[in-house]
This record gives C-alpha cells, structure tokens and sequence, in this order.
C-alpha cells in the first residue's frame, strides 16, 4: 500500500496540482491586496466611503428592541469586485502561459528557384537514360 501510494504522489499530474494550489494561494493573497490597497481606494474616492462592507439599504428602521431590517449589499460589491478582478487575472495569467507554451508554427518549406528546379528535371532526365548513354 505504501508503494502505491508514493507512485500515486510522484505521478506528474499530482505534483503539477500540488503546485498549482501553493501557487494559487499565493495569488490570492496577491490579488486581495490588489483589490484592498489599490484599488478599493481608489473606488472610495469616487463613492466616499474606502469599505463597502457596511453599505446597506434600510428596509425599516429599528424600532425598539426590533433591529432595523436591511439589504447588505456593500459586502456584495465587494466580493463582485475581487471576483471580477481575480478571474481578469487569471485570465491574463493563463494568457501568458499559453503564449510560452505555444509552439512556433514551422515556416511552409521555400518554392526552390528556377534554377533548381530545371536542374532537378535534368538530374531526372539523366537517371532516365542510364549510365549507358554518358
């Protein structure tokens, strides 16, 4: 069982989505500061307000012990924004990747010259007739 089990873990679609997952934490902790530090405050200057989280629309409200009722769509945004941001991201990641992967197209071969091919039709005509006729 043992044996099965490091050939499971050096299997190469294993390590290469072992990879992938350290990565792709790390690029989220990239794109969360990309969207808390550059652009939520660039946002915020546009709407007034850095953190949306606590953007709501009061329905009714609190009267008494009876909490307000509203609509939290501040937090919404929010994720509305990193999602959009992140799967731009990941989309240009996968771009670029592609772009090195992708192999250069071979070159169609080159039409020979004129020259070359009535030598080549020479070269033809001679085989025909043999070494007997030289």
């Amino acid at each position: 069982m043992l044996k099965e089990f490091k050939t499971f873990i050096m299997r190469g679609n294993v390590m290469d989505m072992a990879v992938g997952i350290i990565i792709g934490g790390a690029f989220g902790k990239i794109i969360t500061s990309l969207v808390n530090d550059i652009i939520m405050p660039v946002i915020s200057i546009i709407t007034g307000t850095v953190d949306f989280k606590h953007l709501k629309y009061i329905i009714e409200p609190a009267q008494g012990e009876i909490p307000e009722l509203a609509v939290y769509y501040g937090q919404f945004i929010q994720n509305l924004v990193d999602f959009v941001i992140i799967a731009f991201s990941i989309f240009i990641m996968i771009k670029m990747i592609n772009k090195l992967k992708a192999k250069p197209k071979e070159a169609a071969p080159a039409k020979p010259s004129e020259e070359v091919v009535l030598l080549s039709e020479i070269r033809d005509e001679l085989k025909k007739m043999g070494p007997s006729s030289l």
